[in-house]
């Protein structure tokens, strides 16, 4: 009995296994040493942007110069010249309204002397007034009367009387560029004029002057209080560009701020998160230079 073997007549089977082997090549130096190098690098950047953040804490500014942002410390200043001219145009209005005060403080005062000076010549126009007490009355008119002269001369704010006669209107700037302005008319005030007929040399020492002067104080009186209503309409034109003109710097004022002004919320969470990088980087650097020492096993 013949027993056949098995595999006989077949090839013996042969596994071939390749393996792949990298070789990493280190050369060692101590002239140049890549590794400091780089860290050195980062390391400087670090720095750098480092500076940048303490600069923006120290003035509160992300862009505090032309070297930090060009074309937006451009816009800035542009938008800072303009928040400068409606200062002066402020400043303008405001003296411009001084002015207008003065003028109708000084414009009431003559009302409230017109109206005395009424009641002294209707009191004189009486028939029945001894002579005595009509003289007394006209003492007292002529000193009401000569009050009006000194208010009127002494309404002056910053050189400019708007009711003396001396000019006739008062003008402000209403426009950065100055080509808009805002004026007032004047109103004379002043005795023997269009306004205030009443004369410089009006008295009540006779019963027939009083008669006839109370017709003219009252019609002094009723122009003295419409040069006041004008005078009233100019000092709220001026306050209302002054207000306007305030308006329009403060609203540049915060447009510049959006532009320039640095968040201190978040340059604080960097100005942490880079000082952390730099210690990080001078250990880098640290090790990086400690690299070369190794070659000195070699000679051992």
């Amino acid at each position: 009995m013949v027993f056949a073997k098995k595999g006989v007549g077949k090839k013996p089977m042969s596994i071939t296994l390749e393996q792949t082997r990298t070789e990493t090549t280190m050369s060692f130096s101590v002239n140049t040493n890549g590794g400091a190098l780089i860290a050195l690098q980062y390391l400087s950047a670090t720095q750098a942007q480092l500076q940048q953040v303490q600069a923006q804490v120290n003035s509160g500014l992300k862009v505090a110069s032309a070297r930090d942002d060009g074309s937006t410390f451009a816009i800035a200043q542009n938008q800072r010249g303009a928040v400068a001219g409606y200062a002066s145009v402020v400043d303008s209005l405001s003296r411009g309204s001084s002015a207008i005060d003065v003028a109708l403080s000084a414009g009431q005062s003559v009302s409230d002397l017109l109206i005395q000076l009424k009641t002294k010549a209707l009191s004189a126009s009486d028939s029945s007034l001894d002579t005595a007490s009509r003289q007394a009355l006209n003492q007292d008119f002529t000193a009401l009367r000569d009050q009006i002269t000194t208010i009127v001369k002494n309404a002056v704010f910053n050189g400019t009387n708007l009711v003396d006669g001396s000019t006739t209107q008062i003008t402000a700037l209403a426009s950065t560029d100055g080509t808009r302005r805002i004026t007032t008319s004047a109103q004379k005030l002043a005795l023997s004029g269009a306004i205030v007929t009443l004369t410089s040399t009006a008295t009540i020492s006779t019963q027939a002057k009083a008669s006839t002067l109370v017709a003219t104080i009252q019609a002094s009186l009723v122009g003295v209080n419409s040069a006041l209503a004008k005078l009233s309409s100019g000092a709220k034109k001026f306050s209302i560009q002054a207000t306007f003109s305030q308006k329009l710097a403060d609203t540049l004022t915060i447009g510049i701020g959006h532009l320039v002004d640095a968040d201190l919320a978040k340059t604080s969470a960097l100005l942490q998160s880079l000082q952390v990088k730099q210690q990080l980087g001078v250990q880098a650097l640290a090790i990086a230079n400690q690299a070369p020492q190794t070659i000195l096993s070699l000679f051992r």
